[in-house]
């Protein structure tokens, strides 16, 4: 028995696997106290006390997003507490010359030096005197500070400096939350190191006072999922909360890639199009990772499921701006108030819009559990349409036309912007408003196939429900290609391997299941940038034939891929070494059924008019809990399930496969 639980910024999904079943259920997101609702789901569930929980939140993210964090100051190496401001030399607009520059979470009043000075070998060459502390603490308690973030020069070759602050000051003060750059990102780089820990340090206090709630609240064990796609322990969420900003979309990659690859899927790009974003990451034979990503600005540098996020979801709002054209998020009408169709919100959101055009039933929502207002929602439509000197459906149309862009252009920047043709992948739609968005997206870039799981509703839970448990360490090296030999390296990685086997061993993972992974951040002596490589590929030695580290020659084909060249006579830098110890679960098997027929009228409720392309076209409804495998479907049809709704366009027909994943295809294409 396990339970997977994801509080989105809508709705709290749970999948629950017992005695060989799978249970789903949704609840909306209680945004004032998420555990909440994740409290009255396990009530609903009647989860047993015993039952494993890993759970994904977006409590970190919205701490930042929403600057709710705590107050933080920073205590770094003298002469460098403006780094966290001055930052890098790049912009997001290279020629905008007034763009706004997010917030800072440390103001400069709570930015503190101190004279200690570590080299570039880890020697200490001036030793950090203990009394220069004691006035930080008084100012620290004085302006009610909760939480530290202490980065210092070379500190990642050398911690001593770090470890002796955090010492005092938890002496004075055992309550303050400490985060040190030396365990939260052990590398080179001091304005990502600074920005990752000064993140975890403010939202440091916020997690552990929600998970403190929940421990009070559930009675359960539970874990925490990272955003690399893995679960770890409530402390180490504690310790390390900067690690599961993105763990909710995570979870929804690891789910779509297992639900893919069961159906003979291994190239897929996945689309997770919730109520307040939509999430999509690209799978060509695996989960890619990325060590370079950000939130709201701020750099942060640790593991995570390389997943691209646009403002668009069932509850983006649509609006015209000033300039009189129309647009669609990245606001969100969220759980409270919600789009208008839900009874209070005022603005008009793409669920509406789908409403108004037929898309959506106001009997079938969530299973015929959540009444849609029709008529409030097409009076808000009214006043739009008006504005736009349109009809109230041509208004609709718009709002689906330029939410699809949206979507479609953070497609591109995953597959082509990266050198990938997504006419070779499988579009993976789930979240609860990604499958009836999902053809029309495929339809615009060429993607010849979609799969729908059978819970696309609730497959980041059930993600989530099916993670390994994962730790990731990380070291800088600064390795030259002629220096680099294997065994060089594996001494080098020895430390990290160790201390993964001991925490793995320690989390009461048995030997047999922990695996070790190792990687190589490379890159062309000269570049500000690398590529994270693997050091070891199964049954493939650390040195190939030519006397050469194997992982050179996939870092060559690696920037090929990515930047369509390469250069395999210039020398290649070894930057970081990265290891990740991975302690395997089991897996709840999804069940399978026979082929039953094409014939699927035993799942049809009836038709209705649904507005295509400005056609209002006879459109066949289904109930998908009726479907069986080798059912047919041939659009115009729309599919009705609990956790979402599946829209099969004209010209186009969908499969039940033995998992009952739908795969829907241009009907040109053989279906």
């Amino acid at each position: 028995m396990i339970l997977g639980v994801d509080i989105g910024g809508t709705f709290t999904d749970f999948v629950l696997f017992r005695d060989g079943k799978l249970a789903i259920h949704k609840l909306l997101t209680t945004p004032d106290d998420p555990s909440e609702a994740l409290c009255q789901g396990l009530k609903d569930f009647n989860v047993p006390s015993d039952c494993p929980i890993v759970h994904g939140s977006t409590v970190a993210t919205n701490a930042v997003l929403e600057r709710e964090g705590a107050t933080t100051a920073i205590i770094t190496t003298k002469g460098f507490k403006d780094v966290l401001e001055i930052g890098r030399q790049t912009r997001p607009s290279l020629y905008d010359l007034m763009v706004d520059r997010p917030p800072l979470l440390v103001p400069s009043e709570r930015r503190f030096e101190v004279s200690e000075r570590i080299d570039y070998t880890g020697t200490v060459i001036q030793p950090l005197s203990t009394e220069e502390i004691g006035p930080i603490m008084r100012l620290l308690q004085a302006q009610n500070v909760g939480s530290v973030a202490i980065c210092f020069l070379f500190s990642f070759l050398n911690p001593v400096h770090e470890c002796l602050v955090r010492d005092v000051l938890l002496r004075e003060q055992d309550t303050l939350f400490v985060s040190l750059s030396s365990e939260i990102l052990p590398e080179y780089r001091e304005y990502e190191r600074i920005s990752t820990v000064t993140v975890n340090a403010y939202v440091s206090p916020i997690i552990s006072l929600y998970i403190a709630k929940l421990r009070t609240g559930l009675g359960h064990s539970f874990r925490i999922m990272q955003s690399s796609g893995g679960s770890i322990s409530a402390e180490t969420a504690i310790n390390q909360p900067v690690r599961t900003i993105l763990s909710g979309p995570a979870g929804g990659v690891v789910g779509a890639y297992n639900v893919a690859l069961a159906s003979g899927f291994n190239h897929v790009i996945t689309f997770d199009m919730g109520g307040t974003s939509t999430d999509v990451s690209l799978c060509p034979g695996y989960i890619q990772e990325t060590t370079e990503s950000s939130i709201d600005g701020y750099p942060l540098r640790v593991p995570m499921i390389d997943i691209h996020t646009v403002g668009a979801g069932g509850g983006s709002i649509a609006r015209i701006d000033s300039g009189g054209a129309l647009t669609v998020g990245p606001e969100s009408a969220g759980a409270d108030p919600g789009p208008v169709c839900y009874g209070k919100g005022q603005d008009i959101t793409v669920t509406d819009a789908n409403l108004i055009l037929g898309r959506l039933d106001v009997d079938y929502f969530l299973g015929g559990r959540m009444y849609l207002d029709y008529e409030r929602t097409k009076s808000h439509m009214e006043r739009l349409a008006q504005t736009m000197g349109t009809s109230i459906q041509q208004a609709a149309q718009g709002i689906i036309r330029v939410a699809n862009s949206n979507m479609e252009r953070a497609i591109r920047v995953i597959s082509v912007e990266r050198g990938f043709d997504p006419r070779d992948f499988v579009l993976v739609a789930f979240g609860g408003a990604g499958p009836a968005h999902a053809c029309d997206l495929a339809r615009e870039l060429h993607i010849p196939r979609v799969l729908i799981p059978r819970h696309p509703g609730v497959l980041s839970a059930m993600g989530i429900m099916m993670s390994d448990i994962i730790k990731d360490y990380s070291t800088t090296v600064m390795l030259g290609e002629a220096e680099a030999g294997s065994e060089q390296i594996q001494n080098l990685l020895e430390p990290l391997e160790r201390r993964g086997w001991m925490e793995m061993l320690a989390e009461g993972i048995p030997a047999e299941r922990i695996r070790i992974e190792k990687f190589l951040d490379m890159r062309y002596r000269g570049q500000a940038y690398e590529l994270t490589t693997v050091y070891e590929s199964p049954g493939e030695p650390a040195i190939n034939s030519m006397g050469r580290l194997a992982a050179i020659e996939r870092f060559h084909k690696a920037h090929q891929q990515r930047f369509a060249y390469s250069n395999p006579e210039r020398a290649v830098e070894i930057v970081n070494l990265r290891l990740r110890a991975v302690g395997l679960v089991d897996k709840p098997s999804l069940e399978r059924e026979n082929f039953r027929g094409e014939d699927a009228s035993e799942a049809l409720l009836g038709q209705k008019a649904v507005l295509f392309a400005g056609q209002l076209l006879t459109t066949a409804l289904y109930e998908r809990s009726r479907l069986h495998c080798g059912n047919r479907i041939a659009g115009p049809a729309i599919i009705f399930q609990f956790d979402s709704t599946v829209v099969i366009p004209p010209s186009w027909t969908g499969i039940v496969d033995p998992f009952h994943n739908l795969l829907i295809s241009p009907s040109t294409e053989g279906g």
